[in-house]
C-alpha cells in the first residue's frame, strides 16, 4: 500500500480530486492529477492501474507528458514560436 495506512484509499482520491472510475472524460488536468499522485505515493501504480484500467505503457506516456521537465520544454517551445 503507497499512502499511509490512516488514510483509506477513498480519501487518497478525494484529497487528489481524482475520478472515482475509469468512467470519466480523461482531460490533461486529469491525467497529470493521477500522475502526481501516484508519483507523490497517494495510491499505487496498481491501484491506479486497476481502478483507470490503465496500461503500464499508458500510464508511461502520461508521465512523459507530465513530467516537469517535458512541461518546462513545450512552455519555452511555445514562447519561442
Amino acid at each position: 500500500m503507497a499512502y499511509p495506512r490512516d488514510i483509506s484509499i477513498a480519501q487518497a482520491i478525494k484529497q487528489y480530486g481524482l475520478p472515482k472510475s475509469h468512467r470519466a472524460h480523461w482531460s490533461p488536468a486529469r491525467k497529470a492529477g493521477v500522475v502526481r499522485a501516484v508519483h507523490e505515493r497517494a495510491i499505487s501504480f496498481h491501484e491506479a492501474r486497476d481502478r483507470y484500467l490503465l496500461s503500464r505503457s499508458e500510464f508511461e506516456e502520461w508521465e512523459r507528458d507530465f513530467s516537469p521537465g517535458v512541461a518546462a520544454l513545450r512552455r519555452s517551445q511555445l514562447e519561442d514560436a
